[in-house]
C-alpha cells in the first residue's frame, strides 16, 4: 500500500437493500463454498452457519460466481440478492484439508506494489512468496498482506517498509481448495462419534440456532438420485419430532432429461416421490448465471412466507421471479409455453414459464400422481401441516410432565383454538380447531400417561383451475337490434 499523508477518501458500492426476515421457510442448503476467502477457512466444515445478509454470509463462506464449483454462492446470490430474504443457513461440506491440491511454483510481476496470482482457490496460510530467484522468503504481515480480488485470485500487496518493497517480480507457492474432489457422498454424509457430516449436521439447527428446518436444498446435488432419496427421507423426523419440506431437481445435464416430455421418467427414475419435496425442471438463468431452480425456488417460497405473517400457506406457483429464462444445465436454452408447462405439472413437477414475465408454476408435490391426498398433494397444504405440527411441539414442551389433569387438558384445547381462530380470521386456512375426545383416550392409555389430541387442519387449496363458460346469447342479440320486438 502507498504512503499516505493527509486527508482522503473512499467510496464501497451500495449495500442490497435490507432482506424479509422470516424463519417459517428457514432454509437450510447443504453445497460447497470457497472457504479459502472465508474469515476462517477451517472452521466452516460440516457445521451449520447462519447468516442474515450478504456481507454475512460472504465473510463467513467466501463468494464466487463459480455456481458449478460452489453450490452455495448460487442460494447465497439467490436469497440475498436475486429475491432478498433471511436468514439462511448454509453447510459447507468442502474440507480445506482433504479436498486440496498443490500449485505449481508461478511468477508473478509486481505493478504499483501489488502481485496478482491468477489462480482461484488458493488458501493463505499455505502461501510462500520469495524473490523472483527463490532465495528469500519474505514474511506475511512483515513484507507484504494477503487479500483476494472479486474474481477471487490472490492479491499481494506489498508494505513500504518491507525487505520485499522494491522487487518487481516474485515467486509464490501455494495449495488451493479443489471442488472437484467433492463427492455425492459428502453431500449425503455420515455419523460416526462425535462427527456429523453432510445432510447429518440438519439435526444441529435447531439445537444450535433454536429454529426448526423450513426448507431443505443441495442445489448442484440435488439432482444425483443418491441425494435426493436422503434429503427427501430427512424431511420427516428431524430431531426425532419436526418434519419440514424440500426442494429437489430432476437431471436436465446431457446424462439427464433434456425434453419436457422425458421429465415423467426422470422423475420416476429419480425416486422422486415424497410429498415433502417439490420436484423441479430444468434450471433458471438470470443475466449470465445459471442455477439450478431449487436455490431460486427455496428462495422465493421463503420470501412469500415472510411476507404472509410467516406462515406458509400461499402457494409459490405463478409468482414473478427475477430470471430471464430456462435452460438446460449446459446453458442450452428451454422454451416451454403453458400447455407444454401443464404437462410437467401433471408429472408432479413444477417449472417455470414466460407469461408476461418469467412465472414459477406449479403447485404439486412429488407424491402427485400417485396421491390425490390434498395435505400430501398440495405442496402449500403440506407445508402448512408441517409448519403447525412443529409449533404444536414448540409451544407445548413446556407442559411435558404437568400433572395430566383437566385444567393441563383445557389449557392445551383453549390455547390451541384461540390460535385457530386467529389464523381463520386471517384467511390463512378455513378451519383450524383441536378436540380432546374420550374414544381417543382410553383408561390404560391415561393411567400410562398419553394424551390424545385431535386436530382438524382445513389450509386453502390452490385455485389452480379457473373455468369460465362463454356462451353465445342470441335473445340479447334479437332484442338489441330489434328492441325487444316493438
Amino acid at each position: 500500500m502507498a504512503y499516505q499523508h493527509g486527508v482522503r477518501v473512499s467510496e464501497q458500492e451500495t449495500s442490497v437493500t435490507a432482506p424479509i426476515l422470516g424463519t417459517a421457510g428457514l432454509q437450510v442448503v447443504f453445497g460447497t463454498a470457497p472457504v479459502n476467502m472465508a474469515a476462517d477457512p477451517y472452521g466452516v466444515t460440516n457445521k451449520p452457519v447462519i447468516a442474515y445478509s450478504w456481507a454475512e454470509a460472504v465473510s463467513q463462506l467466501g463468494y464466487s460466481d463459480d455456481f458449478k464449483n460452489y453450490t452455495l454462492c448460487q442460494s447465497m446470490y439467490a436469497s440475498f440478492k436475486l429475491i432478498g430474504v433471511a436468514p439462511v443457513i448454509f453447510v459447507n461440506v468442502l474440507d480445506p484439508k482433504t479436498h486440496q491440491k498443490e500449485n505449481e511454483a508461478t511468477t508473478v510481476n509486481v505493478v504499483n506494489m501489488e502481485a496478482v496470482v491468477e489462480t482461484t482457490g488458493i488458501l493463505p496460510d499455505t502461501v510462500v512468496v520469495k524473490n523472483e530467484g527463490g532465495e528469500t522468503t519474505y514474511q506475511e504481515g512483515t513484507d507484504y498482506v494477503l487479500s483476494f480480488d472479486d474474481g477471487g485470485q490472490l492479491v499481494i500487496t506489498l508494505l513500504a517498509n518491507g525487505t520485499v518493497a522494491g522487487e518487481s517480480k516474485l515467486q509464490v507457492e501455494s495449495k488451493s481448495i479443489d471442488p472437484g474432489k467433492v463427492e455425492a457422498k459428502d453431500i449425503i454424509g455420515a455419523s460416526g462419534g462425535d462427527e456429523e457430516k453432510g445432510l447429518e449436521v440438519l439435526r444441529q439447527v435447531y439445537p444450535r440456532f433454536g429454529m426448526t428446518p423450513g426448507l431443505i436444498i443441495a442445489p448442484g446435488w440435488s439432482q444425483d438420485p443418491d441425494v435426493g432419496i436422503v434429503l427427501a427421507a430427512k424431511c420427516e423426523e428431524i430431531n426425532g419430532y419436526f418434519r419440514c419440506e424440500g426442494f429437489v431437481d430432476i437431471d436436465s445435464s446431457a446424462e439427464g432429461c433434456t425434453k419436457y416430455a422425458d421429465v415423467k421418467t426422470a422423475k420416476e427414475d429419480a425416486g422422486i416421490s415424497s410429498p415433502h419435496i417439490m420436484a423441479l425442471w430444468p434450471c433458471v438463468q438470470s443475466g449470465s448465471m445459471i442455477f439450478w431452480a431449487s436455490a431460486v425456488m427455496a428462495a422465493l417460497t421463503a420470501y412469500l412466507d415472510a411476507n404472509n405473517d410467516d406462515v406458509p400457506n400461499l402457494s409459490p406457483s405463478n409468482k414473478l421471479v427475477g430470471v430471464t429464462g430456462t435452460v438446460l444445465a449446459d446453458g442450452t436454452e428451454v422454451m416451454l409455453d403453458q400447455t407444454q408447462g401443464n404437462t410437467v405439472n401433471s408429472f408432479g413437477v413444477s417449472t417455470f414459464i414466460n407469461m408476461n414475465g418469467w412465472r414459477t408454476w406449479g403447485n404439486n408435490s412429488a407424491a402427485y400422481p400417485s396421491t390425490t391426498d390434498p395435505k400430501d398433494r398440495w405442496f402449500s397444504c403440506r407445508r402448512f401441516f408441517s409448519w403447525w405440527g412443529n409449533s404444536f411441539i414448540l409451544t407445548y414442551f413446556q407442559k411435558v410432565d404437568d400433572p395430566a389433569n383437566t385444567r393441563l387438558i383445557e389449557n392445551i384445547v383453549d390455547s390451541e383454538n384461540i390460535r385457530g381462530n386467529s389464523y381463520v380470521s386471517a384467511d390463512k386456512c378455513a378451519a383450524a380447531y383441536i378436540e380432546f375426545n374420550a374414544s381417543e383416550n382410553t383408561v390404560t392409555d391415561l393411567i400410562d400417561g398419553k394424551l390424545t389430541f385431535h386436530q382438524h387442519l382445513a389450509p386453502y387449496v390452490p385455485a389452480e383451475d379457473i373455468h369460465n363458460i362463454l356462451e353465445f346469447d342470441p335473445n340479447a342479440l334479437s332484442e338489441a337490434l330489434t328492441g325487444g320486438g316493438e
